[in-house]
């Protein structure tokens, strides 16, 4: 924990996408928040009600044009903003003592190589890289107590760390056959209209899409080496599903014990979790009972005969997956509760 705050003051960075805007819906209802900035290139100086009319004329500062504005009347910044426009950024909060928790992929990855083989830039820090913690509140809590700069996870890896985690931390499943068949909302790629996203191409179709070559692969395959504390290969594949928001990974890995062992570990291991929920025998994970929540469902099954674990992971996309993680960050850092601002349930409907 970095210092307990009464109000925290924060900004966003790319406060009028998906992921940013998200960001506002939660921390208007954080009792200890205030929000003091936020930014726009697109939309400079607009209100935000003139982009999305659910959000109440006047309730919002008007929409700004450039980060370093916000950095006068910040404890926290957050930054959604496509991969290679956070390093700058993040710099300049660290510098000023400011917490930066980034959305984007710039600090996920540890190794520069893969950072500019899957996204095609480079650490312009080394140093600032160095410093920056793994935002998975549920594996890595305490170091992210004492962090001002935070790589919040990407959505996909969200999902498959949490459903694999237990069972590679305790050693039970094989490393060498892990399948991850993953399935995201439409808001998982982003505002900016693109030919698979437009709604005559995603609506009543279901397809996979980058098959073997998606970027978060290589930092699924990171956090799940930490995990198994050794090297961990995937093969990944994600699919769009025609609904706004969530994510479904079908998980399939080899196991050599009873079941009742590995039911077992996930129970313990998440039985202190505020919001991963271990599904008892013959529920399914779902994206509809955890849409609009922080929350993650996992549900274990066994494929006996081929020796076969089946894990299914829910999350939505866009709250565990990014701007509730986020938040769940800043509640570690500045002091709150873990759970504050994000327990509300989600609809059953």
């Amino acid at each position: 924990m970095i210092k307990e705050f009464e109000k925290v003051k924060a900004g966003i960075i790319g406060a009028t996408g998906y992921a940013g805007t998200e960001l506002l819906r939660i921390l208007s209802h954080h009792p200890g928040v205030e929000i003091t900035g936020i930014s726009s290139v697109s939309f400079a100086g607009e209100e935000l009600s003139h982009i999305y009319p659910s959000y109440r004329p006047g309730k919002y500062p008007r929409l700004l044009g450039s980060s370093e504005e916000l950095m006068d009347d910040c404890d926290v910044i957050f930054a959604a903003l496509p991969h290679g426009l956070s390093q700058e950024p993040a710099r300049q909060c660290v510098e000023k003592g400011i917490v930066f928790i980034d959305l984007g992929a710039d600090f996920r990855l540890e190794k520069e190589e893969e950072y500019h083989e899957w996204y095609g830039e480079t650490f312009i820090d080394k140093d600032l890289h160095g410093q920056a913690v793994y935002g998975l509140c549920e594996l890595y809590r305490e170091e992210i107590r004492s962090s001002f700069l935070i790589a919040n996870p990407g959505c996909y890896p969200t999902s498959a760390a949490l459903a694999l985690y237990p069972a590679l931390k305790a050693g039970l499943i094989g490393t060498d056959n892990i399948i991850i068949d993953a399935k995201s909302g439409v808001t998982g790629a982003g505002r900016t209209m693109t030919q698979n996203t437009h709604f005559p191409e995603c609506n009543e179709a279901f397809s996979a899409y980058k098959a073997g070559r998606h970027r978060h692969r290589p930092e699924i395959e990171q956090t799940l080496s930490r995990c198994a504390g050794k090297p961990v290969e995937i093969t990944f594949t994600p699919h769009l599903l025609p609904v706004n928001r969530g994510i479904l990974s079908t998980i399939y890995c080899d196991y050599d014990h009873d079941p009742a062992l590995l039911r077992r570990c996930y129970e313990e291991a998440y039985e202190e979790e505020p919001f991963v929920t271990v599904l008892t025998d013959g529920e399914y994970a779902n994206i509809r009972n955890v849409k609009l929540s922080n929350s993650c469902h996992i549900s274990l099954h066994f494929d006996r005969p081929r020796k076969k674990l089946i894990l299914c992971s829910a999350i939505d996309n866009m709250v565990k997956g990014a701007a509730g993680q986020a938040v769940q960050n800043m509640n570690l850092i500045c002091g709150f509760e873990e759970t504050t601002g994000l327990t509300a349930i989600a609809p059953a409907f």
